[in-house]
């Protein structure tokens, strides 16, 4: 060890000050850290905390009929086919194979002014994400029948600002896009029969 490594301790009451290194103390609080870490984990597996999870579904195929809403879709593709039991077919020649089929029938991206300024400026916008789906089996039985969904969110707006709202308004859609495709995941999980 070197001096300029080392601190003294010690006071001046005639003792000779000792030299300590100065990781002694920071070493003694690393095995209080892991402990602690240790039992934080143990605590939320304790009280039934786990991680969300793609629900088992009651179909071993699905087949995504999407038209009009291709990034829902293949986000919605990627979520599924999370699953353990459920394989999802992309090709339409893998239609016959599909055990269930889901329609999106709709996806409409809608933006409303909701309040302007005396001279006639926008200030507030709804942004609203639409989603209309179904779910049938090859024989046309509907599992779940056609389901409108529903997001939206309030925007301020400033010209001033328009480059930075218009990435926000981006923002926005993919979160609510994002609500959207979990919503249809735990309507899709809670198919029991066929």
């Amino acid at each position: 060890m070197t001096p300029s490594t080392l601190r003294e301790t010690g006071s001046n009451d005639g003792v000779a000050p000792q030299k300590v290194p100065p990781t002694r103390a920071k070493a003694s609080s690393r095995p209080r850290r892991l402990l602690l870490l240790a039992f934080s984990g143990l605590s939320l597996s304790a009280c039934g905390f786990k991680l969300r999870q793609a629900p088992n579904f009651a179909f071993r195929s699905i087949y995504i009929d999407a038209s009009g809403g291709l990034p829902l879709a293949n986000e919605l593709r990627q979520k599924i086919a999370s699953a353990e039991n459920v394989q999802v077919l992309t090709e339409p020649a893998q239609l016959p194979d599909a055990e269930v089929i889901l329609d999106i029938l709709s996806n409409l991206r809608d933006e409303v002014v909701v309040a302007q300024n005396s001279s006639g400026q926008v200030q507030e916008f709804t942004l609203r994400l639409r989603i209309k789906f179904r779910l049938r089996t090859q024989l046309g039985k509907d599992v779940i029948p056609e389901t409108e969904l529903l997001q939206q969110r309030d925007v301020s707006y400033n010209e001033t600002a328009a480059l930075a709202k218009e990435a926000e308004k981006a923002l926005l859609f993919r979160g609510m896009q994002a609500d959207l495709v979990q919503q249809i995941m735990l309507r899709l999980g809670a198919v029991r029969e066929l």
